[in-house]
């Protein structure tokens, strides 16, 4: 499949990572990709996803749409994040098997593991165990697109496929300090350190759990790839191929802002996930995928954006 020709439905398009797929999507010679936001159409709602679809006559659907957050926003809200990420993802992929969508690119999460699953994450041992307790709702919900998609590939020859991306990073992140993830959220704490001199940056958990983090033009890149060349049942991770410790991603967040004062760590906040680390063999023999930016340009990036975006909004309620 090539998706020059075709009319794609992005869900969440308008988000941090739908706007970089929407962007790759142009950039492989779509013409028609359409952009789905909640003020004119809620998924969680039956009737709204039906006029969605009639309206549009999708002939793609890249579902990205989801409620996210970092590890207090799964914690406080476990309930909305289950419900919700359901109800989007199971009435999309009905009304796109309804209507005769020819591929159904589904986007889950690295939250859909096991807590203690071995590492690196092989996709094989996705079933092997309960995810990690404090993102458990989200990443069952988001789970549900894989059973979905599967069992609509075995019924009806559904074209579906299901993607496990990393921990994204990169520009239009989301910097709320009540949602955001630990990149935007270190950054945004090491920046304002530095504008008003403080001598320190408290940090959650211990620092001893590990990630792996994917720029978001990278993750954009490797959804349009399997969109075009993917067409099996089995999930395919989508990472950098690289694993750090929170505390290190701190002292180089703060070395990257200027940042010169001490990093706290509060063990009395959860550190989620012990490790989390993807073997991404699969992506690259499925579809010649593997992650070209670096992690320390990535993040230079990603804070220089953010420091333009703050600019820009202190001039305008200046």
């Amino acid at each position: 499949m090539k998706v020059n020709d075709k009319r794609v439905l992005v869900t969440g398009g308008s988000g941090f990572l739908g706007r970089h797929v929407v962007a790759s999507l142009q950039k492989h010679g779509c013409r028609d990709a359409i952009v789905v936001r909640k003020a004119q159409h809620d998924l969680t709602r039956e009737p709204d996803v039906k006029r969605l679809f009639e309206e549009t006559r999708p002939q793609v659907v890249i579902h990205l749409a989801a409620v996210v957050g970092g590890i207090g926003a799964n914690r406080d809200n476990p309930g909305t994040f289950f419900y919700q990420n359901v109800m989007m993802g199971a009435l999309t992929m009905e009304y796109a098997r309804k209507v005769g969508v020819e591929k159904f690119v589904g986007v889950g999460t690295i939250c859909e593991y096991p807590k203690v699953a071995p590492v690196p994450f092989l996709e094989r041992d996705l079933w092997n165990g309960y995810p990690e307790e404090t993102n458990a709702p989200y990443g069952i919900a988001k789970k549900m697109l894989l059973v979905q998609g599967q069992a609509y590939r075995q019924q009806y020859a559904f074209d579906a496929i299901h993607l496990l991306p990393v921990n994204l990073y990169g520009p239009h992140d989301n910097f709320d300090p009540a949602s955001s993830h630990v990149i935007p959220a270190l950054v945004r704490k090491c920046l304002e350190a530095v504008e008003t001199d403080a001598g320190e940056v408290v940090c959650w958990g211990t620092g001893n759990a590990t990630r792996e983090f994917l720029y978001v033009e990278d993750c954009a890149d490797a959804i349009v790839r399997a969109t075009e060349q993917y067409d099996r049942p089995e999930p395919v991770n989508l990472g950098a191929g690289f694993e750090i410790s929170i505390r290190d991603l701190a002292e180089l967040i703060a070395s990257l802002t200027g940042f010169k004062g001490r990093l706290t760590f509060d063990r009395t906040k959860p550190d989620g996930q012990p490790r989390r680390s993807l073997d991404v063999s699969r992506a690259k023999n499925s579809f010649g995928f593997a992650a070209t930016t670096d992690f320390r340009t990535g993040l230079k990036r990603t804070i220089e954006w953010y420091k333009v975006e703050r600019a820009k909004k202190a001039v305008a309620t200046a």
